[in-house]
């Protein structure tokens, strides 16, 4: 793989991010997505301290699997794009079906294991919360807290490497999920320094913009929000959202196209000794 292979896929897949069709597509996932966490941060208004800290992560891991179905529908699409092939989007979901109840399945395990450290973190405000020695408690076993919440970090991150290698594999070579994973390790193997600078350069669009968004909403908000019921704080979130969605969509849809472009690169790269 050289500078030019990768300037040239970059470039394709920046061309070819503000399709119609895949804009189409991922406009209303990522209304979808932006409802899960709008809803969880309504219920997270006036919880308590252990309630919102679910409610923190657990729509990013929710939102994984309409992110990995939408990602096998833009990665099928690109390759038809990218081979000059038109695709209906009829066609497409008819086709897609099957795959798309696949890979929804594959974010189940990060969400089950999520609610696992959920409900031992709650062990730990338990304890905290006992007359007396509760304060002890809290200072003598602080490093469970953290270290519970840094594996909700990193199963954030799990999930993320989800979308961007499994998408590709799945989506364009369909196999079972033992098979996915062993042909991902092996095409992975000795690249793994390139498939992680590859997933990075995938991230760079999406990070600006959601950074960009996010300081925008966050101003918004200091600057006009003046509800104190968490119905109006959700209902303005929404409305915010809805424009948040829609610039946000050809990130998404990069991400997912420079996916399908890593792929087929690390294929073609041979193996380190």
């Amino acid at each position: 793989m050289t500078w030019a292979e990768l300037e040239q896929c970059f470039h394709r897949a920046i061309a070819l991010s503000f399709s119609k069709k895949k804009l189409l597509l991922a406009f209303p996932a990522l209304v979808l997505c932006g409802v899960l966490i709008v809803f969880c941060r309504a219920v997270a208004f006036d919880a308590s301290d252990w309630v919102a800290m679910s409610l923190a992560f657990l729509p990013i891991l929710l939102s994984s699997g309409v992110l990995l179905s939408l990602g096998v529908l833009l990665v099928r699409l690109y390759a038809h794009e990218a081979k000059k092939i038109a695709l209906p989007l009829k066609k497409l979901f008819a086709g897609s079906a099957d795959l798309i109840l696949g890979t929804f399945y594959l974010s189940l395990p990060p969400v089950l294991l999520y609610l696992l450290l959920w409900i031992v973190l709650g062990f730990f405000y338990l304890l905290r919360s006992i007359p007396g020695v509760g304060h002890l408690f809290s200072i003598v076993f602080a490093f469970g807290p953290f270290l519970l919440i840094l594996s909700s970090l990193l199963l954030c991150l799990f999930n993320l490497l989800l979308l961007f290698f499994v998408t590709p594999a799945v989506a364009m070579q369909p196999l079972k999920r033992a098979s996915a994973a062993q042909r991902i390790a092996s095409f992975l193997k000795g690249r793994l320094l390139t498939g992680f600078a590859l997933f990075l350069v995938a991230l760079v669009p999406i990070a600006l913009t959601s950074g960009l968004l996010s300081l925008a909403a966050f101003l918004t908000g200091l600057g006009l929000q003046q509800e104190t019921e968490s119905l109006g704080v959700a209902l303005q979130w929404f409305f915010v959202m809805l424009p948040f969605a829609a610039l946000l969509a050809p990130a998404v849809v990069f991400f997912f196209n420079f996916a399908a472009e890593s792929f087929w690169l690390l294929q073609r790269r041979p193996a380190a000794p």
